[in-house]
């Protein structure tokens, strides 16, 4: 009998499978995980993990036994290749065809990649799943080393900030003129330059590369587009991640950034779902469909997902909200502050607690907040969705 087969057992994954049992669904729920770990916690992987204060088995969402206590067939190291919508199969990379009835595609995103000379010597890293972050430890070990993070997003300043804690040297390189340019306003990123410089960590901004110097395919630093060259023991590239949507794409469903879905997480296809980092949703808080990474919106669209193949309303989607953890700064992000056209700073940026808020129109749309977990809070009651 087929039931619900869900691609990709992370926090959206997981959340589908137990709403679904919780509302009261009885079909078969297939989890398929192309990683070989049960559902994980992925935030920790590049502050608590790296900073080996979590091990791995902590990190697992549910205790081991709870899936088949639940009727849920896990299968992880199962990776998806091709979906035959007319068929209702998926193909697994082992040749295996499963069949379902709905299909909720959940399968997030991969690190993105470099792709100058030298970006697949020894040494080069990335920090997205378990293993990642167990070949960069692996690396770390034997002393002190010279590490480049390439990015200054939240992965790269996290990973930057347990390095240097540990004693590493190291260099950031962001090509933008700002940490933080894609997500946040200028004050909040000279808030976290002062705090990396405070530390020690060497910040190159608007610095383009143009190759990774290797010697016996292990790297040995990285030259930039001007010449000059930074010696490094190891790399870091922290840019962002790329959806996994090519089975789907190449299914003829509609994934122009992400796989488009509706208010009900339904694709082109309306027996495909898609939930999380892969999903282009209609989010009430912003203008235009956006794709969002983070744990409440993997969650949020996770419990909609399962309410639209149970028929049961759905829950109310919630204000998107992020956070970050380097040194003794506490980064809580409520809703989208894109297009933004006024600032309200709130409290002191010279080391105290301080807030940002973002407005357009004379709206709120988005706050900032730096150890300061009450103006967060109300902020969050504060702002409305678009139209409201």
């Amino acid at each position: 009998m087929a039931g619900t087969i869900i691609v990709g057992a992370g926090q959206a994954g997981a959340q589908v499978a137990i709403s679904l049992r919780q509302g009261g669904y009885r079909d078969p729920i297939l989890l398929l995980g192309a990683e070989a770990y049960p559902p994980y916690e992925r935030p920790p992987l590049s502050k608590e993990l790296l900073a080996g204060k979590r091990q791995t088995e902590q990190l697992a969402l549910r205790k081991p036994d709870f899936y088949t206590a639940q009727g849920i067939t896990l299968r992880t190291g199962a990776r998806v290749t091709g979906v035959d919508r007319a068929a209702k199969t998926v193909l697994l990379a082992d040749g295996e065809v499963a069949a379902f009835h709905q299909l909720v595609w959940a399968a997030g995103g991969r690190a993105r990649r470099l792709t100058c000379p030298g970006a697949d010597a020894a040494g080069v890293h990335v920090i997205r799943t378990i293993d990642d972050v167990a070949a960069l430890s692996n690396d770390l070990t034997g002393g002190r080393r010279r590490v480049i993070v390439i990015g200054g997003g939240y992965i790269g300043l996290e990973a930057a900030a347990v390095l240097r804690e540990q004693g590493h040297a190291v260099t950031i390189v962001e090509a933008q003129d700002r940490l933080l340019a894609r997500v946040t306003a200028p004050p909040i990123s000279d808030i976290y330059r002062q705090a990396h410089h405070a530390k020690g960590v060497l910040i190159r901004l608007g610095t383009t590369l143009s190759a990774m110097t290797t010697q016996n395919d292990r790297i040995t630093g990285l030259r930039l587009a001007d010449g000059e060259e930074i010696p490094a023991d190891l790399i870091i590239v922290g840019i962002g991640i790329q959806p996994n949507i090519e089975p789907l794409a190449d299914a003829g469903v509609e994934c122009p950034n992400g796989v488009r879905v509706d208010a009900a997480c339904r694709s082109s296809d309306p027996d495909i779902l898609a939930v999380g980092d892969c999903a282009l949703f209609p989010n009430p808080y912003a203008v235009d469909p956006v794709r969002l990474e983070s744990v409440p919106n993997a969650v949020e669209q996770a419990r909609i997902a399962a309410a639209s193949i149970l028929g049961t309303p759905a829950p109310a989607p919630a204000i998107p909200w992020f956070w970050s953890n380097q040194y003794n700064l506490r980064l809580q992000s409520a809703g989208l502050n894109r297009d933004w056209d006024r600032l309200e700073p709130v409290g002191n940026p010279d080391g105290g607690p301080f807030a940002l808020r973002y407005f357009r129109q004379d709206r709120l749309i988005a706050v900032d907040c730096i150890n300061m977990t009450a103006e967060f809070n109300q902020a969050k009651r504060e702002i409305l969705p678009v139209g409201c």
